[in-house]
């Protein structure tokens, strides 16, 4: 369930002319380990660049698991009297919700996992069926808690949370709130493919516009599909792009794991996109139906309305086929 920041990148496509009336501001640059590029429509220019600066300052500071002083790292090492931020405890909780409505699919206590395959800060192992049962002893949102007093307790110090699955919508739903502060009313905000859409694209009088990319081509990138989006996020995920081979066997490993199992995912779902109200929900979903059976993740649809999604696949022949909520559909551009 982790998920690197370069899984289907949306790319964004802006349509029509300048107009004189409005004004595209534009901030973009590196951040989270991956790209950044957020537009804001007013009518006079403007630049937030040091208050977005700050949102992946404070976010890499709570949660980032490649900083040895933040948050979680101090937390995954064993420090029990780390106060968390409120960022840190939404995440919690948002954390708490996906793991419940995906019947455990959706796990960030995956981290000695995610390091064992060697997709996480961590050593990365040598790995058979006896090590993966010993590994599992340190995976279960169950065994972990957010006190009142807003510090965590593990019932195993090795247990190491991970939030790279939801962290990233996350920060884009911060940057969404920091332009609402703003009265940034019109805006698209896309780190590393996953984006907040609020408003409308004033400058070209057309909604906010973008690109799924095909998880099937593995040279460049070519577009699956367009949609448009208001006031909505979408996030996607995908192996197609985050695996290692094993220089030994030649085995392919790809970034996906099953929280039940222990292992690697290489199923039949090739990728996915999901858009819901906010950008850490759509993300957390993304990671969790790449794991999950599709039949699972259309119960999932089916009782919580409130998420479209769309999901590649290949049928029992091997053939690629798609699956389309309908509100999903509903968003494509012909």
């Amino acid at each position: 369930m982790l998920k690197s920041a370069l899984l289907l990148a949306v790319t964004v496509l802006f349509l029509g002319c300048n107009s004189p009336k409005w004004i595209k501001n534009q901030n973009s640059g590196g951040a989270l380990g991956t790209s950044y590029s957020i537009i804001y429509i007013s009518k006079e220019p403007l630049d937030y660049q040091k208050e977005i600066d700050s949102v992946f300052q404070v976010m890499n500071q709570s949660m980032s698991t490649y900083i040895p002083t933040s948050d979680i790292s101090k937390i995954n090492e064993g420090d029990s009297t780390v106060v968390v931020d409120d960022m840190f405890k939404e995440v919690f909780d948002i954390s708490t919700e996906v793991h419940r409505a995906s019947n455990g699919y959706f796990d960030p206590t995956i981290g000695v996992l995610a390091n064992a395959w060697g997709f996480g800060p961590g050593e990365q192992m040598q790995l058979d069926s006896l090590k993966v049962d010993s590994l599992l002893r340190y995976v279960g949102w169950d065994k972990v808690q957010l006190n009142s007093d807003n510090t965590i307790t593990k019932t195993n110090p090795a247990i190491r949370f991970d939030f790279n699955a939801v962290a990233k919508g996350y920060a884009i739903d911060r940057l969404g709130a920091l332009l609402d502060a703003k009265g940034i009313e019109n805006y698209l905000v896309e780190v590393g493919g996953e984006v907040l859409a609020k408003g409308t694209n004033l400058v070209s009088g057309k909604q906010w516009t973008v690109g799924i990319d095909d998880p099937q081509v593995e040279t460049g990138r070519q577009l699956k599909l367009i949609v448009s989006l208001e006031d909505k996020a979408m996030a996607s995920s995908g192996n197609y792009r985050k695996f290692r081979i094993d220089p030994e066997t030649g085995e392919k490993y790809v970034h996906t794991i099953d929280p039940k199992t222990g292992y690697t995912k290489n199923a039949y779902v090739l990728a996915t996109s999901v858009v819901a109200n906010t950008c850490a929900v759509a993300d957390a979903f993304a990671t969790t139906f790449m794991a999950m059976d599709l039949a699972e993740s259309k119960k999932v649809l089916e009782n919580h309305g409130e998420l479209e999604a769309y999901i590649i696949y290949l049928d029992e022949n091997g053939e690629t086929q798609e699956f389309f909520t309908s509100g999903f559909e509903a968003l494509i551009k012909n």
